[in-house]
């Protein structure tokens, strides 16, 4: 029988220091070393070559300029693999960050679908990569563009819901409002387009957690707006 309803644990964790948006990798790598390779939910990499093509339950950021890591769910568990060092601190692009805990916070909501919407804005969700992309921009008009990037968020959601154990057992509804700001950003080496925009659901999405490509690299980070 569907789970429609799934409670989650997110923790939110804000450090001191600064951080710059092209440092998440690093800063990911940094800590994925501290805590040890083996730990393959901090790097999702199953070896040197290999990734674990699932949805990242500890994702890196940039909070308002300072290093900040998302944790859902099991990923809750997992972070105490980082507080249980004796060292918490980092070195990144020449220098130390102490990692000192500037602010926590621990909630738990319920993902389900309802009857009605709320309102989101998502900041450089990289929806499509650079083929798909092309395929994109020859589609034949601006609604064939948002459908097509409508089907990406469902997906992208479904994605999140299988992610963290909750069956999607209602029909997902969004809207994008335009208009759709695109920017491009370097991916692993590769320049893509991300997309800032604003869009409804009737499916309840918690603020700071990622959807689309690299979430963990703090991609496609969700706000609530009111």
């Amino acid at each position: 029988m569907p789970n429609s309803l799934k409670k989650i644990r997110i923790l939110k964790i804000k450090f001191s220091g600064q951080l710059r948006g092209h440092e998440i990798p690093a800063f990911r790598g940094a800590v994925a070393q501290k805590v040890g390779q083996e730990n393959i939910l901090f790097h999702n990499h199953l070896g040197s070559k290999s990734f674990a093509y699932r949805y990242p339950l500890i994702q890196y950021k940039n909070m308002g300029g300072q290093p900040g890591i998302v944790c859902i769910e099991h990923g809750v568990d997992e972070i105490h693999k980082f507080f249980h060092q004796k060292d918490w601190s980092l070195q990144l692009s020449g220098r130390t960050l102490d990692m000192t805990i500037e602010n926590l916070s621990l909630n738990q909501f319920v993902l389900q679908v309802w009857d009605k919407k709320f309102n989101y804005h998502i900041r450089n969700w990289v929806a499509l990569n650079q083929d798909n992309y092309a395929k994109y921009l020859e589609l034949p008009s601006e609604q064939a563009r948002a459908e097509k990037l409508i089907s990406i968020m469902k997906g992208n959601i479904i994605s999140f819901a299988k992610g963290v154990g909750w069956d999607v057992s209602k029909p997902l509804e969004i809207n994008l409002q335009p208009p759709f700001e695109k920017r491009i950003v370097n991916l692993k080496g590769n320049k893509v387009y991300a997309f800032n925009l604003q869009f409804s659901s009737n499916v309840f999405l918690p603020n700071d957690i990622g959807l689309g490509k690299s979430v963990s690299l703090g991609y496609g980070v969700v706000k609530g707006v009111r």
